[in-house]
């Protein structure tokens, strides 16, 4: 089990960026969250295996019909977080 803080940029704020995250973190069985952050880039906690947490961003990079992904930039966390779902926190 790996926990990864992943920042992805570009035209990911009110399009459904969120949303999107949320379904595929739960089609794979991720737990963590999504939000937005003030420069207007969404901030992902995700946490699960290794290969798992790969296909998830890879998912990512698509995003949703209207998002347009610029960059995607993901670092691993050493301490893994108690997370029971994935959610949208505002």
């Amino acid at each position: 089990m790996v926990q990864f803080e992943i920042i992805v940029s570009g035209r990911v704020q009110g399009v459904g960026y969120r949303y999107y995250a949320v379904q595929q973190a739960q089609m794979l069985g991720i737990q963590g969250y999504v939000r937005n952050q003030a420069d207007n880039s969404v901030l992902i906690v995700a946490q699960g295996e290794e290969e798992v947490i790969k296909v998830f961003i890879d998912y990512l990079r698509i995003g949703p019909t209207r998002a347009r992904v610029d960059h995607i930039f993901k670092s691993k966390i050493n301490n893994l977080s108690d997370f029971n779902n994935f959610s949208i926190k505002y």
